[in-house]
Order: structure tokens, then C-alpha cells, then sequence
């Protein structure tokens, strides 16, 4: 990353409504800028599928601050006061103490939701080289003032953000697909953060990766909305991309989408990424599973 290109042309060759797509889709934040390359398109060689300019990495570290978002965002709900609404633990519960008024199965919608972020961070963070979220490209993130306070302005920040954490993914499934069909006709070559050639093969699975981690999103979202009981929850026959175009660069990216949370502003809190991380292990609660297994193909295909 630092701003090179990951992508090499090989020789020869040259929101739906809410708080995110109203303040992030139309307004790029100095902090996103921070992230994303120099041109906001990179141009790309004749014949080539991914016209996006996102590399590989980027997608992987536009992932990674969505995810540490995410964390943040679940932590805080699970320790603010919304947690004490009847619907949640109920007025005097915890996320490790639900009273008899309140729903432990809904506690427990969170405290996964939780876990699960942190996995899809730990992997992703792997993927880029990176062994701490000390580390990570965002530390503080802004929500709305009395995001935590109530179950309809955190169910509202819920829904904005996984919106957008779906519509990613969508996009990081196409793109890594796309990349793989890229790879494979020769017209470029991606790198992993060590420089070592991806082959077509590994972004086919990092396309799966990615629709993987999308469909617990969706779960997320349609649990939010049984959480506050907003009939169907199952209400889409189909999961959208929306208005992005790519997942890192560009105007229409998932980078800008969520600079809203990136960066202080009128009406907003700061919360700390590390305070979620290092007190998860108090409120979370760990859920099976790890992603999708590599294919192995025999030799020659």
C-alpha cells in the first residue's frame, strides 16, 4: 500500500435511505482521502473487467475498517444504555445479566453479531500482513449523538451500516471475480502484502470469502429489525450493492460511504476502537464456524 498500486498491467498491455448514503455518497471527508489513492479512478488497460482501480489490498483494508467499525458499534450497544430496553436486557440488565423483562435471545442476536465482526477483522487484518488493531488504519469512530441511548436510534445506525457492509461485500465478490478473470487472461497481476503473486485461483476465493461474510451481514440487518420487531424482517428478495461502484476508490466507494463514522463532526460522539477490542471478551459471545475451506484442484486444472 503507502500509496503504490498494487495492481501491475502486465507488460505491453496499459443507499438505500439513510444516514450513510444522505452524508457519505455525495461528500468525500478528508479522512477518507487519507485512504484512498491519489486519482480517484485508476485507468486501466484495454479489455480489463475490474475497471474499478481497487487492488486486492484495498479491498482488504476498506474491509478491515468496516469491520472495526462494526465492532465498535456492537460493543457500545451492548454496554450503553439501550441495553436496558424490554426489548434487549431489560431495564436494569446487562448484556451478561437479561431480567425477566427482558429477551435474552435478542441479547444474544448482538453479543454473536460482536464475535462474528472480530473474526471477519482478525482475518482480514491477516490478509494485509497486520497482526494487532493497534495497528489499524482508524482508531476513533463518530456516531450520531444517542446512538446508544435508545433501540430506535441504534437500530437506525444498524440498519444504515449493514446496508452498506452488504453492499460491499456484493461489490468485493464481483471485483474479486472480475480480478481472477483479469489474472487468468494475463492482463494483470495482484499482489498480496508481502509482493507475492495471487494466482487466478486465490481470487476466486476471495471472492467466496467475501459473499461468505456477506450473507452473516444480511443476518445481521434482518436480526436488527426483529430486535425491534419491523415486519418482515426478511423484507428484500434480494441483497443490493445500492449506489456504490466500488469497494475503495472513487467517489461511489464503500471508503467514502462510511465517512460519516470516520472523521468528528456537529452531532457526533467519538468511540474508541481498542476500548471495544480489548473489553469484548466481556459482553460477547463466541459462535462456530471459521470461513469457507480453500478448494484444491488436482494438478493441471
Amino acid at each position: 500500500m503507502n500509496g503504490k498500486s498494487l495492481v501491475e498491467p502486465v507488460k505491453g498491455l496499459l443507499p438505500r435511505r439513510s444516514f450513510v448514503t444522505r452524508a457519505g455518497l455525495f461528500g468525500l471527508s478528508a479522512t477518507a482521502a487519507a485512504f484512498l489513492p491519489g486519482t480517484p479512478l485508476l485507468a486501466q488497460a484495454p479489455g480489463v473487467d475490474n475497471q474499478s482501480g481497487d487492488t486486492a489490498q484495498e479491498i482488504f483494508t476498506a474491509a478491515l475498517i468496516a469491520e472495526d467499525l462494526a465492532t465498535t458499534f456492537y460493543y457500545n450497544g451492548l454496554v450503553g444504555t439501550v441495553i436496558m430496553d424490554p426489548n434487549l436486557a431489560g431495564p436494569g440488565g446487562t448484556a451478561k445479566h437479561v431480567e425477566s423483562t427482558g429477551n435474552v435471545g435478542n441479547v444474544d442476536y448482538f453479543r454473536a453479531a460482536l464475535s462474528e465482526e472480530i473474526q471477519h477483522a482478525d482475518l482480514l487484518r491477516s490478509l494485509i500482513a497486520k497482526t494487532s488493531s493497534t495497528t489499524d488504519p482508524v482508531q476513533t469512530f463518530y456516531f450520531p449523538t444517542g446512538t446508544f441511548d435508545t433501540l430506535a436510534a441504534f437500530i437506525d445506525v444498524l440498519n444504515s451500516l449493514e446496508n452498506t457492509f452488504i453492499a460491499a461485500y456484493l461489490m468485493a465478490t464481483i471485483e474479486f471475480a472480475q480480478m481472477a478473470s483479469d489474472t487468468r487472461g494475463g492482463l494483470v497481476i495482484e499482489r498480496d502484502a508481502n509482493g507475492n503473486v495471487y494466482t487466478a485461483r486465490d481470487l476466486e476465493y476471495f471472492a467466496q470469502v467475501a459473499a461468505s461474510i456477506m450473507g452473516v451481514e444480511a443476518e445481521h440487518r434482518v436480526l436488527g429489525r426483529v430486535v425491534m420487531n419491523q415486519n418482515p424482517a426478511n423484507n428484500t428478495n434480494y441483497e443490493r450493492t445500492d449506489l456504490l461502484t466500488a469497494v475503495y476508490n472513487g467517489k461511489r466507494s464503500a471508503v467514502v460511504a462510511l465517512t460519516p463514522f470516520l472523521a468528528p463532526g456537529n452531532g457526533l460522539t467519538a468511540y474508541s476502537l481498542q476500548t471495544a477490542v480489548t473489553n469484548a471478551g466481556n459482553v460477547s459471545m463466541n459462535v462456530p464456524g471459521g470461513p469457507p475451506e480453500q478448494p484444491s484442484y488436482p494438478a493441471g486444472h
